[in-house]
């Protein structure tokens, strides 16, 4: 058994007295909380955010849409607002150009590409060089058709300057604004869709034309032919592009209206080819 003198109740000694004896020691406030460090308790919430983010498929294109949209918060009236829309570097560009050039099966061009940071900077500078492209491809290649005739005289056509400007703007603004206004109308009447800005339609239509360039300067071929075959693989390339966008907007819709919708946006763009070809 037990001594009485180890029953007894022994008062211990005082907290300062324990810490002179030994400075090392560490010591516990009851009556205090116990603190965790700010910078565990911080990586705890950064861990906890990245968890939801991927249980909730969140990615960084969602926040930067977000920004993109606080990013354009100025009047429409003032010069700040517009300048937006040509705030982007080379790099952004070419990028966006590549995935236009080399789509990507699978994989939205919007939300890979344009989402970010929609531009009007590369649509309209990749339609003023179509522009002149194809008007002096045209008369070169006419130039080399009737060369050697002597009864040909080469006179230059600069009415294809303008007919070649009306057509590609017309196409990439007025197609674009009919798209969005059809989306938003569909957006009402089926809730899932997946709506686009007019802005990024404004973007997918615009970098989907560049493959016209490099296509149309290789038009002042002589041969039909590889001028035909050269037009129907750009015209591929491009169109897998405007597909690969926009069926994911209306594949939830009617199936007609949806298979309607994707054979409209083909075959006007085949038209836009067809016509700068001729």
């Amino acid at each position: 058994m037990a001594a009485a003198d180890d029953l007894k109740f022994q008062e211990f000694d005082d907290a300062a007295n324990l810490l002179a004896a030994n400075p090392d020691a560490t010591t516990i406030s009851i009556d205090e909380p116990v603190e965790i460090p700010k910078k565990q308790h911080s990586r705890r919430q950064e861990a906890g955010r990245e968890e939801d983010d991927e249980l909730l498929g969140t990615d960084d294109s969602d926040k930067t849409e977000l920004l993109a949209g606080q990013k354009k918060s100025a009047p429409f009236w003032t010069f700040e607002y517009y300048q937006t829309f040509f705030d982007v570097d080379t790099y952004q560009v070419l990028d966006r150009i590549k995935g236009s050039v080399f789509p990507v099966p699978g994989k939205n061009f919007v939300r890979l590409y344009i989402r970010s940071n929609p531009d009007l900077y590369g649509p309209f500078w990749i339609c003023a060089t179509l522009v002149f492209t194809i008007a002096v491809s045209g008369n070169l290649s006419n130039f080399f058709i009737h060369l050697g005739k002597p009864t040909y005289h080469y006179v230059p056509e600069f009415r294809k300057v303008s007919i070649a400007a009306t057509t590609i703007y017309a196409y990439a603004w007025l197609v674009p604004l009919a798209l969005w206004g059809f989306l938003m109308w569909r957006n009402s009447k089926v809730m899932n869709i997946v709506s686009y800005s007019f802005l990024e339609i404004v973007c997918v239509y615009g970098y989907s034309l560049f493959i016209y360039i490099p296509t149309a300067i290789l038009w002042i071929i002589p041969q039909r032919v590889v001028r035909w075959v050269l037009m129907v693989f750009s015209l591929c390339l491009s169109g897998s592009v405007l597909v690969m966008t926009f069926w994911p907007a209306v594949r939830d819709d009617n199936r007609r209206i949806a298979v309607a919708t994707v054979a409209a946006i083909l075959l006007l763009h085949a038209l836009l080819a067809v016509g700068c070809l001729v």
